[in-house]
């Protein structure tokens, strides 16, 4: 007889690369008592077919394994083609093959009260219920309780203001900032904002957020399953050519929302002028975020070195309770990051590098200055020292990094049920 935390039901919307992980997570941790999975249409021939997919997987290998290692033995069985139903090392799955739109997944059936929606599709959480392509509060409408998403919100009318039910965590960020009487659409950010955020936070809290005077990152990121595995024609209205272009062939440029999901996460970014770009690169998961930022220096202590970096990282790491942030100075590879559990974001302190120099600033060119101040100063020309910092942060962007940190905000969230 299998223990479970909580006598709750937990949903999944979607069975992609994240609703499969999650799955896994999930039955690993044994949370809730029974797991519902939508996936909105028939799959192969057969619920013995989904089955098969469930325990493979060609990234992270089979599920025994990632259950048990070499000792472990198949665990899926009891399979009902009828009922749709299938035993998961001990965990009661009932796949639902009918419905995409939310409001029509027979949630309510099935006792369902926190639904983490993994399909990508429906992002903005101003739209009704009702809404003929979609949407999150459909699943509201059918039951349940709470809805998680698994990426940042998407809002298409740009004068739509954020739902006072809607709220954006990170964990070990803002997880506070969910309000259970509140909100009930949640978004988990994405994989990158999750690392980014855990490089960001602790530069901040070290050297206040006035003395980063701008910063950017680039990630260099795993394929998705958005993807093209060979070139294809784009869709009528599509204007960047590039993303129906072979992954298995080149170095893609792209675009990340990382940017805007951080202030929601981070407000003192608000304050920072701050670029996030996006490398897609032929790898299963594995990526990599390389940060620079410009401080600006203090006179009144030693200028900022690599030391002094790292030092800030390997502090914050010691003080993370959940170990969402881990420093290593050895030398690293992306596979090495794959499958780590829990950890957010892996600094690269091998890998720190800092520059300072000073910068020339012609104060009569300074915007807002009142013209009369002028001709009392001195000079008009300053020199100001920046140190400009590079930092290397590793993240799974799969299993080890962000569906462990989803797990963890969807116990929390169902704690407070």
């Amino acid at each position: 007889m299998t223990d479970f935390a909580s006598d709750l039901t937990l949903g999944i919307n979607g069975f992609g690369r994240i609703g499969k992980l999650t799955a896994w997570t999930h039955v690993a941790r044994k949370y809730f008592r029974h797991i519902v999975v939508n996936i909105g249409r028939q799959a192969g021939t057969s619920l013995a077919d989904i089955a098969h997919y469930l325990e493979r997987d060609s990234t992270y290998g089979a599920l025994e394994g990632y259950l048990y290692g070499f000792r472990g033995k198949p665990v899926v069985g009891e399979i009902d083609e009828d009922r749709g139903t299938m035993v998961v090392d001990g965990v009661p799955f009932t796949f639902l093959r009918t419905h995409r739109n939310p409001l029509d997944i027979e949630w309510d059936r099935h006792d369902v009260s926190i639904v983490v929606d993994t399909t990508g599709q429906f992002l903005d959480p101003t739209l009704p219920a009702d809404d003929p392509k979609g949407a999150l509060r459909g699943h509201l409408e059918r039951g349940v309780q709470k809805v998680i998403a698994s990426a940042p919100f998407k809002i298409k009318d740009k004068r739509q203001p954020m739902p006072e039910d809607a709220v954006t965590t990170v964990m070990g960020i803002n997880a506070h900032d969910y309000d259970p009487r509140r909100h009930c659409l949640i978004s988990n950010a994405s994989c990158t904002t999750t690392c980014l955020a855990h490089m960001m936070k602790p530069l901040i809290n070290a050297f206040g957020h006035q003395r980063i005077l701008s910063a950017s990152m680039a990630t260099v990121h795993a394929a998705t399953g958005s993807q093209s595995v060979l070139d294809r024609l784009p869709k009528a209205g599509k204007t960047d050519l590039r993303k129906n272009r072979s992954i298995m062939n080149n170095i893609i440029l792209t675009t990340t929302g990382a940017a805007n999901a951080l202030r929601l996460v981070i407000p003192e970014m608000e304050e920072i002028g701050f670029i996030a770009e996006s490398v897609r690169i032929p790898t299963a998961t594995g990526s990599l975020i390389i940060l620079v930022i410009n401080l600006q220096e203090d006179h009144s202590s030693e200028f900022i070195r690599r030391e002094t970096i790292n030092g800030v990282y390997r502090q914050a790491a010691e003080d993370d309770p959940h170990g969402y942030l881990y420093y290593t100075e050895e030398q690293n590879v992306s596979c090495d990051i794959i499958g780590m559990p829990q950890v957010a974001a892996t600094i690269e302190g091998h890998e720190t590098h800092t520059r300072t120099a000073e910068t020339t600033i012609d104060l009569s060119q300074v915007p807002g200055l009142q013209k009369e101040v002028l001709p009392l100063l001195k000079d008009t020309i300053v020199r100001v020292p920046v140190t400009q910092a590079v930092i290397y942060g590793w993240y799974d962007n799969e299993m080890g990094s962000y569906v462990h940190m989803l797990y963890e905000r969807t116990v929390t969230v169902a704690e407070h049920l």
